[in-house]
């Protein structure tokens, strides 16, 4: 049984696989070694791969896990299952290369898009044969709302809602649609481009806004919530074997 850690900023998520199936998956906002132990007992876990965008682990509680479990620690210099031909590996957010990770194992011998929309939204590109080229940032759905009204004197603070029509009638309906579908674009835009460079090309959303994102789109995508933990597994098993 494998364990997969992910601490992010606000939240810790952790998923158990029993091979490549994932069996049970956690979210805490705050949690103890104790938790931990208890989950990884209960599951008889033997290997644990932690990536942490956000806090380190206390020196105490790693020393711990290390003395019961097999423990990868996620860096730039952990062996993947990909090539990266990212230029600074060392400044690339480890939850999206576990991202990308995910699609190759999820889609091998495809060439894949992976959209993680979050507090800022990743675009990955993952070639068919298994090499990662890199990706672009932009701000996330929330971010571009949030943005208009506090750099702008006059534009209200909106909630993110569903399109109903494509041209907006009122301010709010007019900032929500810039930021919705401009953004459903802008994935279509990145996809149209590469198909006629690569062909065929798959999209893969995940992230928080992904199932709102995925019933804006015009055409197909993959909505993947568990990429990242399929990642993880995925190098795990790779650094195990």
């Amino acid at each position: 049984m494998n364990l997969t850690i992910d601490i992010g900023n606000t939240r810790t998520k952790l998923a158990i696989f029993d091979g490549d199936n994932l069996v049970e998956r956690h979210f805490w906002e705050e949690w103890a070694i104790e938790d931990l132990l208890q989950l990884t007992t209960n599951h008889k876990v033997r290997n644990v791969i932690l990536c942490s965008v956000g806090q380190h682990l206390d020196e105490e509680v790693e020393m711990l896990i290390k003395a019961k479990y097999r423990l990868i620690q996620l860096d730039s210099n952990t062996p993947l299952p990909i090539k990266n031909a990212y230029k600074t590996p060392q400044t690339l957010g480890k939850d999206r290369i576990a991202a990308v990770v995910g699609a190759f194992a999820l889609y091998p011998g495809e060439n894949c898009l992976v959209v993680d929309a979050g507090s800022c939204i990743t675009y990955e590109w993952l070639t068919a044969d298994g090499i990662y080229l890199g990706g672009n940032i932009a701000p996330g759905l929330r971010m571009r709302l949030r943005a208009m009204h506090e750099f702008t004197a006059r534009l209200p603070e909106v909630t993110l809602h569903t399109v109903h029509n494509w041209i907006g009638d009122s301010t709010q309906s007019a900032m929500n649609n810039g930021v919705t579908v401009g953004t459903t674009l802008e994935i279509e835009g990145y996809r149209r481009h590469w198909e006629k460079e690569w062909g065929q090309l798959r999209v893969i959303l995940t992230g928080g806004d992904a199932d709102f994102l995925t019933q804006t789109m015009q055409t197909e995508v993959a909505n993947e919530p568990n990429l990242v933990f399929i990642g993880l597994n995925k190098i795990l098993n790779h650094n195990v074997e």
